[in-house]
């Protein structure tokens, strides 16, 4: 019998194995040569094969995140919640009449006071990097789509009146982003839209709780900020950032002022894509006994089962949603994480600070503060986090494990989950469950880093039809042949949805 895996038009039959010399050709009629008959060859009852390990993306995702769709355009909403949000940068100032200045750093009063007191009046200017609708964020490493401060759509709608805002200072000629103090700014009211750099005027009235001076940390040279993409949030970003840290109200004031409306969800769409494996076999080849796997179909099915399961991991790693001539690709992880998730260079010099530097951008609380994620690694980084795991553990155990010393990045379990090996490496970012993907070898990735959460596998059902790794069973007649055969094929229409960007991250 023969394998199917290559492209023929024909079934599989026994007609196949015609042609294939062990040795001499056969003395009796038949052509099926079976080689010296005086030799055992000693022939086993056993056969050895090759164990290819389990599809570990699909085998997670569709355990743990199967959820039907009844349309194989599929759409979706994500909801960003506001209240972490609540910041601007200052970009410019008036400091003297109606004059607008977008080039200085040095915080002055509306007048052109060089030094400022509790009491003093500053009008200033702020954006925001971020969409207000939806709360759509810049992520880490992503020039594409990056939202420029100022940008359409960013003004900081969330400024009211009375509300107290946080201003960092920089001791720093033309500013920087070395904190030297901070000034508490009371609002007393809130400009109109301005067509100046697209950005909304925001009207301040400064309220100020300690005698300070000095430059904004929103400027370099005296240049404002006006990208925040490329930028480390804990390091950079946060010290340019104004907060509001609360508000305040004169006893007896009105109950009903300005309120703000939050529009904290955006929508997304995904696909379906049709997956389908075929083969086909004579009866006659079907009811053929064989040495050690007496039913070629029952092995060729087997093995067509695994390469169908095998397909659709490749497509939920590799694929692009895209339509070309009405056939529909679903989502895969690389192609949306390099579009829209984190991304961080890797290299084989690699070293774990630099490791937890990326880490600490990726799940930093104001950005991404989920722990469902787990860690796809090609072999290369599988055995980079195993080899510091190990050293930490082998040579730098000291005391007990109840209280001795934990390094950085330490391996501190193995079990099986949906039967993949998952390693448990305790970081002082939380716990990383590792597992390895050989597929990502072939790849520029290193990293998948997906969180299970925000991940879903969506097979088609509805209306009683399950498309969902369905079978379809087919006997016809072979023109001028008069012998049946049975065509199968194994069918499943599914895609992937992916939600909330910055919860997944690719190391490359």
């Amino acid at each position: 019998m023969a394998d199917t895996s290559y492209p023929q038009d024909t079934p599989v039959s026994l007609s196949m194995s015609s042609g294939l010399s062990e040795g001499y050709a056969a003395s009796q009629g038949s052509s099926l040569s079976t080689g010296d008959l005086r030799r055992r060859y000693d022939f086993g009852e056993r056969f050895s094969e090759l164990a290819v390990d389990q599809t570990p993306f699909f085998r997670l995702v569709s355990k743990l995140g199967r959820k039907p769709t009844d349309d194989p355009s599929f759409k979706f909403s994500e909801k960003r919640q506001s209240w972490m949000k609540r910041y601007a940068y200052v970009v410019g100032c008036i400091n003297s009449g109606t004059t607008d200045v977008f080039n200085d750093a040095t915080v002055t009063a509306h007048g052109g006071d060089a030094s400022i007191a509790v009491g003093d009046t500053l009008k200033l200017y702020m954006a925001a990097d971020y969409k207000s609708a939806g709360n759509i964020q810049n992520v880490s490493g992503q020039s594409n789509g990056a939202i420029a401060i100022g940008a359409a759509g960013t003004a900081p709608e969330f400024l009211l009146p009375n509300q107290v805002l946080q201003v960092n200072l920089s001791a720093t000629a033309g500013g920087g982003t070395a904190v030297s103090d901070y000034i508490l700014l009371r609002i007393s009211s809130v400009g109109a839209e301005a067509t100046k750099n697209s950005m909304k005027v925001k009207l301040v009235t400064g309220e100020v709780i300690r005698a300070a001076s000095g430059e904004f940390t929103s400027y370099a040279s005296n240049a404002p900020v006006s990208q925040a993409y490329d930028k480390v949030i804990h390091s950079q970003l946060e010290a340019m950032r104004c907060y509001v840290v609360g508000n305040s109200y004169e006893e007896g004031s009105s109950l009903l002022g300005k309120t703000w409306k939050d529009n904290p969800y955006s929508t997304g769409y995904g696909q379906t894509q049709i997956f389908r494996s075929e083969f086909g076999m004579t009866n006659t080849a079907r009811a053929t006994a064989l040495k050690y796997e007496p039913n070629e179909f029952a092995r060729v099915w087997r093995d067509k089962l695994i390469e169908h399961k095998w397909d659709i991991e490749q497509a939920g790693l590799f694929s692009a949603q895209v339509t070309q001539s009405s056939v529909p690709h679903t989502q895969g992880a690389v192609d949306y994480i390099l579009q829209q998730g984190n991304i961080f260079g890797w290299s084989s010099s690699k070293t774990a600070d630099d490791f937890l530097d990326d880490m600490s951008k990726y799940v930093d609380p104001r950005y991404n503060n989920s722990k469902a994620n787990v860690y796809f690694c090609d072999t290369e980084v599988y055995n980079w986090l195993h080899k510091l795991g190990g050293y930490f553990a082998q040579n730098i155990g000291i005391g007990a494990a109840s209280n001795g010393f934990r390094a950085d990045l330490a391996v501190s379990g193995r079990k099986k989950v949906m039967g993949l090996d998952m390693t448990t490496i305790s970081s002082v970012y939380g716990d990383m469950n590792v597992t390895r993907c050989v597929a990502l070898d072939r790849s520029p990735v290193r990293i998948l880093g997906v969180n299970l959460g925000h991940v879903k596998y969506r097979p088609l059902v509805g209306n009683g039809v399950n498309r969902d790794t369905s079978i379809y069973v087919g006997v016809q007649s072979l023109e001028n042949s008069g012998i049946d055969k049975r065509v199968d094929m194994i069918l499943t229409e599914a895609g992937f949805e992916w939600q909330m960007p910055e919860a997944h991250a690719i190391w490359k």
